[in-house]
């Protein structure tokens, strides 16, 4: 047999097929999830069985695995028969990891596959090792009761999680009854209620005082201050940016395009760049040693999604997040720019509310976002932002 993958060539690999021999399979989907599958004829028909993440499975563990699998077809065994008879004994915490397995492709990036088995693993320890038709009301309670008053957002995603596995597991008729996580009618008469968490109140930096903040970040070498004063200059989410890829880059055209399985609406989203977030981009192209445009520490890896708050803690600044100069935009927009609302929104890729204006505008009014752009580029340079309100009627500012 020969062996066509390596340890690299799976940490790195793009979306797509790769046969390593022996009927092993890396699948990689367009959202950068990796798993396993084991290929085979079963009754002159093609079957394919699912041998776990790539980011739990080892490619050692894999060929192991897929070896395993060729023994019971040798011997008349279909193994996905085989694992479903397993499943009938199965543990929370086995099908959990193999549900999320199964799901992850869907996810819109790397940060929430790893969210999903984190929190998992270390908060559903009470119910983890119990089998999957076991777990009760009280097992679940078990899980979230130290946490729901310390961790309420994590105790909230928690319970979320929990409740659709114990759904799928009901859906393969590996439980019955109700399900013990819901929290209508049933979880939310044992814990505290709790009001909704409002959406885009992220902690923001004042418009008029960006200037004086990117002035102190352009003073700080470090792959994350440029990556933070990036995200700025594009009004991106924070996950958007931290996994720019390169081939999503056409300089020559200043365009940055996102492909729709990273956007949070499933849309392409394109983002015309400014001069200085042009600039860095091809600063950075300079010492290119990842995919990445912003490479993190460990190989092959974008930046971590906390870099850019532990940048803002070590300069100080506990009182805005990221995501926040997605809200000073909008105000500097909304209060002393010339542009229209729609052009805002379309830059910060916003769902259209009425669906009928959806269905007429399908542009993305490129050239006006450009000169939108790059008109608040300009009022987030060092020391400009007092004379950038009379700069911004020269970038030919009207409604999209």
């Amino acid at each position: 047999m020969v062996v066509k993958l390596s340890s690299r060539k799976v940490e790195t690999a793009k979306p797509g097929k790769y046969a390593d021999g022996g009927n092993l399979y890396l699948a990689v989907s367009p959202t950068g999830a990796r798993k396993w599958t084991f290929r085979f004829l079963w009754n002159g028909r093609a079957r394919e069985a699912g041998l776990g993440s790539a980011d739990d499975v080892t490619l050692a563990d894999a060929r192991e695995k897929a070896a395993d699998y060729r023994r019971m077809v040798a011997k008349g065994v279909d193994p996905i028969e085989a694992h479903r008879k397993e499943l009938s004994v199965i543990s929370f915490g086995v099908y959990a990891l193999a549900l999320v397995d199964r799901i992850e492709g869907g996810f819109s990036n790397a940060k929430h596959r790893q969210q999903w088995r984190n929190s998992l693993k270390t908060h559903a320890k009470p119910i983890w090792d119990t089998p999957i038709d076991k777990v009760d009301t009280l097992g679940v309670l078990a899980c979230l009761i130290p946490i729901w008053d310390s961790k309420a957002e994590t105790a909230r995603r928690l319970r979320g999680r929990i409740e659709r596995v114990l759904s799928a597991a009901k859906t393969e008729k590996l439980r019955s009854g109700e399900n013990p996580a819901v929290w209508r009618n049933h979880l939310d008469a044992a814990l505290s209620r709790r009001q909704p968490l409002s959406k885009g109140h992220h902690a923001a930096l004042p418009y008029k005082q960006v200037s004086e903040f990117v002035a102190d970040l352009r003073g700080r070498d470090a792959t994350a201050a440029r990556a933070l004063e990036f995200c700025i200059l594009t009004v991106t989410r924070t996950q958007e940016t931290l996994d720019a890829r390169w081939d999503e880059f056409d300089l020559d055209e200043g365009i940055w395009k996102i492909p729709a399985p990273r956007m949070k609406g499933r849309v392409d989203h394109r983002v015309p760049l400014s001069k200085r977030a042009a600039e860095i981009v091809s600063e950075l192209a300079k010492t290119k040693t990842s995919e990445y445009v912003f490479p993190g520490r460990k190989k092959g890896c974008p930046l971590a999604d906390m870099a850019m708050l532990m940048l803002l803690r070590r300069m100080g600044r506990s009182d805005v997040t990221p995501h926040g100069f997605r809200s000073s935009f909008s105000d500097w927009a909304s209060e002393v720019s010339p542009f229209s609302g729609e052009l805002r929104e379309t830059a910060l890729a916003h769902a259209i509310g009425n669906k009928v204006e959806a269905a007429y505008r399908r542009g993305d009014a490129l050239k006006k976002r450009r000169d939108m752009m790059q008109a608040w580029a300009d009022y987030c340079e060092p020391n400009a932002a007092t004379t950038n309100v009379v700069l911004l009627t020269s970038h030919g500012g009207q409604a999209a």
